[in-house]
């Protein structure tokens, strides 16, 4: 049983963390895939909280850790994992594309026991649409200790304008490491009707998708600058989201924070949630 065990009865979802600024105001560290000077090691690991510009993630992070108390949750197989890294499969990193090779990796890793996707750091790998499908084998993590930024390109949504990561019909799986995942989506807020009321109203991709899975945790990863949605949770059971930093300029428009629907026995915890403000288009 994990550690975690102890909170199960409390829910605490911050999704009233969101700041309005005055204009857009990209991360300085959002192209160049350099680490953020800023971070926050807690029980839960380490992540990456912002620039210089906002200290007051590291305030609350710390706050949180302190008052909940919380504790690595540690898989039975932490001590024995194989590590599949993408760049093994022909991830650069240098600004092409490297969808191919994160297939190739995940298909590898899915089917081996105890086995760990790696992210490595201070890399910044580009991302069309993909599936991440299972099922896979037991005790199945990615560790995203470097930045997944998706494609600019419209174009490379074409078969599917809804989502951009999406996990599904995994069990048993984890996703942590630090990292951080960048939906890049400034391309798609230009062109929403919320900023231009002469532009049609059409959705952009959401970011990070699970569907149909069960016993699935994400902690100590930073999601930011969605497309639309941040992160959502559809039709899942035994789902723990914690240590998570979501954030987006505050005119970023439908940039929902952690959405869930048709999901069981769910745990949103220590979390800060930052996004737009715009409301959601009926």
């Amino acid at each position: 049983m994990s550690q975690q065990s102890q909170f199960l009865t409390l829910l605490i979802i911050l999704a009233s963390f969101s700041t309005c600024f005055s204009s857009y105001k990209e991360d300085p560290h959002a192209t160049n895939g350099g680490p953020d000077p800023i971070a926050h090691t807690t029980s839960m690991g380490t992540i990456n909280l912002g620039d210089k510009h906002e200290p007051w993630l590291v305030d609350f992070m710390k706050s949180q850790t302190k008052r909940f108390g919380l504790t690595t949750r540690l898989s039975s197989a932490s001590t024995s994992q194989k590590l599949v890294n993408v760049g093994d499969f022909g991830a650069k990193a240098n600004g092409g594309d490297d969808t191919e090779a994160f297939r190739k990796a995940w298909k590898v890793a899915c089917s081996s026991a105890n086995s760990a996707l790696v992210v490595p750091a201070n890399k910044n790998y580009h991302l069309k649409p993909i599936t991440f499908s299972g099922p896979c084998k037991p005790y199945f993590t990615m560790k995203i200790y470097g930045t997944i930024k998706a494609s600019s390109h419209k174009s490379d949504y074409e078969k599917d304008t809804l989502h951009w990561l999406v996990f599904e019909n995994l069990q048993d799986f984890n996703i942590e490491g630090g990292g951080t995942i960048n939906g890049n989506g400034r391309i798609w807020w230009e062109s929403s009707c919320k900023i231009n009321d002469k532009l049609p109203c059409k959705h952009a991709p959401t970011a990070v998708t699970f569907q149909d899975s069960k016993n699935v945790r994400v902690s100590s990863i930073r999601i930011k600058n969605a497309q639309q949605m941040h992160l959502t949770f559809q039709n899942c059971q035994n789902v723990e989201a914690l240590n998570l930093v979501v954030i987006a300029p505050g005119n970023s428009p439908n940039t929902d924070g952690i959405h869930v629907t048709g999901t069981q026995n769910i745990q949103i915890q220590n979390c800060v949630i930052r996004t737009g403000s715009r409301p959601r288009e009926e």
